[in-house]
């Protein structure tokens, strides 16, 4: 789950033709097309940052009977308040919606209220797992996929080399145990840098790390078959929530996208962040002029998948046709590979993945690290992707508010802040 993905930017108008609207509005209307000067008025609602504002003024210069108004909010906790407000009012919803991986299940409990943008233009574009979290018992695909989160370790060279640990890509991959890394060995290089006393955090957020390693669980929270909520007595996600918690140590009790944190980059305030490939442009943006940063080619328990979106087209949309087409013309290959080199949006899209542009795109700010190649391999590594039904959302929250009530508010100890989290999970009912 993003929790909030990529870097919160400020958004200001000015690009011609697009609209960055302060709410999010319904499918434009004849009238309002009229108005624009174009014969369909499109509207779109993105969250953090897609990489989109240079594409739709091109899609436009493309279709100049097109007119789009771009609605981006800052978190995407803020996009699917909005989501879920609208979708009960039956009204309010873009003609393209972008809408995170754990929010999907939402829209299959709900199918009826989006299109069904199955089609041939489209078949075999994708990685299949992409496409069957977005699609439905009934064969029905209700999102095209933006984007994946494959994930690696981003560390700061220069506070490795002052805790005296190896500061070369290559070298710290085989630090954390290369291709059989494990999360014992991550905390163990925790220990090994919170010893040398140097001063900053070994991780950023407790709760940052339980994403990585619940997104590794095939079956986290919810029985597949039954619908049953499992999450407290799976011992799996107890062990998860035990394993952090005994290294609170090593973490700069930190939460993730809110002030602290982002000050944290400039201060140096911690070494290692789990980097999914959308994470890039986090760092990038809230570690300015900060020099250091680098990217390694690995990741505890093999791979991990951190994130991913996609475009859906409501039903209430008056102009289907036309969102279908720009949700399909925003997830081809060659925007897909320009939305990684502008931001690290990783592509879902197989010929994208399999491209030697791809393999051949550097991220400067990270020490010229070769993102592509290592994001590809990453990405290879997957293997598990976690079952996500329609309480998930609701339950990694709780989750997340029982690390950060140990980890950042330090309101409670690791057994009263477990308590809490069983309370929300039983008021789920």
């Amino acid at each position: 789950m993003r929790r909030s993905t990529r870097k919160i930017w400020v958004t200001v108008a000015g690009a011609t033709g697009v609209a960055l609207l302060a709410t999010a509005c319904g499918g434009g209307s004849s009238d309002d097309a009229a108005a624009d000067g174009g014969e369909v008025t499109l509207t779109i609602s993105t969250f953090n940052e897609f990489g989109y504002g240079d594409l739709l003024e091109e899609y436009q210069e493309l279709h100049p009977e097109v007119t789009i108004e771009h609605n981006r909010f800052a978190k995407s906790d803020d996009a699917k308040e909005q989501f879920q407000t609208a979708l009960g009012a039956g009204s309010g919803l873009a003609d393209v919606v972008a809408v995170e991986v754990d929010w999907m299940p939402q829209i299959l409990q709900y199918s009826d209220q989006f299109t069904d943008l199955t089609s041939d233009a489209v078949e075999g574009r994708w990685n299949s797992w992409t496409v069957d979290q977005a699609t439905s018992a009934d064969g029905r695909l209700l999102g095209y996929p933006t984007d994946i989160g494959p994930e690696a370790i981003a560390y700061r060279s220069d506070l490795f080399a002052a805790a005296g640990l190896p500061t070369d890509r290559e070298e710290v991959a085989e630090l954390f145990g290369g291709a059989d890394a494990t999360w014992d060995d991550f905390f163990a290089v925790g220990d090994q840098f919170m010893a040398a006393g140097t001063g900053p955090a070994f991780f950023d957020s407790a709760d940052a790390i339980a994403q990585g390693m619940i997104n590794q669980i095939e079956v986290p929270f919810e029985d597949p078959d039954s619908g049953e909520i499992i999450a407290l007595d799976n011992p799996e996600v107890r062990d998860v929530y035990d394993t952090i918690l005994s290294h609170s140590d090593q973490s700069g009790g930190f939460k993730q996208w809110e002030a602290d944190w982002t000050n944290a980059f400039q201060n140096d305030g911690f070494a290692v962040a789990l980097a999914p490939a959308w994470f890039l442009a986090n760092i990038e943006g809230n570690a300015a002029g900060v020099e250091g940063w680098d990217i390694a080619n690995v990741f505890p328990g093999g791979g991990g998948n951190w994130g991913g979106s996609f475009l859906s087209v409501p039903a209430m949309s008056e102009h289907p046709e036309e969102a279908q087409a720009l949700a399909e013309w925003l997830t081809a290959p060659e925007q897909q590979l320009r939305a990684f080199a502008e931001n690290g949006n990783f592509p879902s899209q197989i010929e994208a993945q399999e491209s030697e542009e791809l393999q051949t795109m550097t991220k400067e700010f990270f020490n010229d690290a070769p993102a592509g190649q290592i994001y590809t391999e990453r990405a290879a590594a997957i293997e598990v992707q976690p079952y996500k039904g329609e309480n998930y959302f609701t339950i990694r929250n709780g989750l997340s508010d029982a690390f950060n009530r140990v980890d950042v508010d330090k309101s409670m100890d690791a057994e009263q802040s477990w308590k809490g989290f069983e309370e929300a999970v039983a008021a789920i009912g």
